[in-house]
């Protein structure tokens, strides 16, 4: 775990586990001629990446931020990523850590693709169960709606194990584009790499710690028009990343990426027509 202050809040990195991914699908139409320079892949063209979770301490809340793969990922799908054979979701990770998972009292999906909320639940001969009793769970109400229609564009990213058991025993709250989880911590939507999901936000006496999600998701991606072939709307990604890099480079903002296997938390600098990592923190 790596840790940082932010104003009176304390933000730690918790990374689920590392997997490998097709580095071409992570940097859509960019040559691999440019983004292996970034990126280095394996022999099956794939990439080292982090299911990367979050932990802000407000002094009154423990707000988990994702929950990486969780258990769900059959044999198959762990041999195609390299995962481990035997799953350790994140609650387990966190105990192993000495950090109790009962002391999460909110969890933040940013949407409900399956490496972002695999470990919501856990998988039991009754069905999923809240792998965090005493916690909260809140994700963009669009982003359930739209995980429900079940498109042969991206259906194949959800699982409604991670979330259905959760909003029909009203332990998951479906909340708006724009939300205020608590003092402080703040959910906006941002439109690119799907249409309802959200960037997270952490602000404490002056300073700010900022999520992308998946709108910039590793430090190779800072490039703005350095797009994943899974956003459904690269366009408007390109746009967006250009917007919120922007500020965070204005603001000096402390920033983390959901995937990135190296860096845990980074100030974004801007550089001729893009933007680059300044003082990486290490994770």
């Amino acid at each position: 775990m790596t840790s940082i202050a932010v104003g009176d809040f304390r933000v730690t990195l918790v990374r689920e586990a590392f997997h490998w991914w097709d580095g071409g699908v992570l940097f859509g139409v960019v040559p691999k001629a440019l983004w292996c320079r970034r990126a280095a892949p394996d022999e099956r063209n794939r990439i080292r990446l982090g299911f990367n979770c979050y932990i802000i301490e407000t002094g009154e809340r423990t707000i988990l931020v994702e929950t990486g793969a969780g258990d769900k990922p059959d044999e198959r799908a762990r041999e195609r990523m390299n995962l481990d054979a035997a799953a350790r979701p994140i609650h387990k990770v966190l105990a192993a850590c000495g950090f109790d998972p009962a002391r999460i009292d909110m969890v933040i999906n940013t949407h409900l693709h399956w490496d972002h909320c695999g470990g919501n639940t856990t998988l039991t001969p009754e069905g999923p169960a809240p792998a965090f009793p005493n916690a909260v769970y809140i994700t963009p109400r669009g982003e359930w709606e739209h995980a429900h229609q079940g498109h042969p564009r991206d259906g194949v990213s959800y699982d409604a194990r991670n979330y259905d058991p959760l909003v029909s025993s009203g332990r998951m709250r479906l909340v708006g584009a724009v939300h205020d989880v608590a003092p402080g911590i703040r959910m906006t939507g941002v439109f690119g790499h799907n249409r309802d999901m959200a960037v997270v936000t952490a602000t404490s006496r002056g300073s700010v710690f900022c999520f992308f999600s998946d709108l910039v998701p590793t430090s190779a991606h800072l490039t703005p028009t350095w797009v994943a072939a899974f956003d459904l709307y690269p366009l408007e990604t390109i746009d967006n990343k250009r917007r919120w890099l922007d500020e965070a480079a204005r603001g000096g903002w402390m920033c983390a990426f959901a995937h990135d296997p190296e860096i845990a938390f980074t100030r974004i600098a801007q550089q001729d027509n893009g933007f680059t990592a300044r003082e990486p923190v290490a994770g």
